[in-house]
């Protein structure tokens, strides 16, 4: 299974950003396929933080409209939310001794961890902060 890191829904999201038509493509393959995929509900959180947020964007997005956007993505039928599991310290310790995390980079962790919890093996972003953590492979968004 696939998750779908926050960057891309922001991407997919925002009709301005350079990589939008990549991003909207490859979430409407997932949501129009039987296929399941996921997005950690720290990505949801993060993505209507950002959109919403007047300091990055000159027009931002409103919150019904992110809202919207939201509650159009868990719509899928093929797509599960995922979060935290009973034993996510347990893993999400793990992860940050072997990949040296500190500082911001737990947030990458967390979401690692929960997907690790649920069976996800692939994450869909554009950075390669995801690359330190063992058992996830990082699928990059093309252009």
């Amino acid at each position: 299974m696939i998750a779908i890191d926050s960057n891309v829904l922001v991407y997919a999201h925002r009709r301005d950003s350079p990589f939008h038509q990549s991003a909207i493509a490859q979430l409407d393959k997932y949501a129009g396929s039987r296929a399941p995929w996921a997005i950690p509900w720290p990505c949801l959180h993060e993505f209507f933080a950002v959109v919403t947020h007047p300091r990055i964007y000159a027009s931002p997005s409103s919150p019904a409209d992110a809202s919207e956007q939201v509650l159009a993505w868990l719509a899928s039928p093929s797509m599960t939310a995922i979060g935290e599991t009973p034993k996510h310290w347990q893993r999400m310790s793990a992860l940050l001794r072997s990949g040296g995390v500190v500082g911001g980079a737990i947030h990458d962790a967390r979401i690692a961890a929960i997907c690790l919890d649920h069976g996800v093996s692939e994450i869909l972003t554009l950075d390669r902060d995801f690359e330190r953590f063992d058992g996830l492979r990082v699928r990059q968004l093309a252009p």
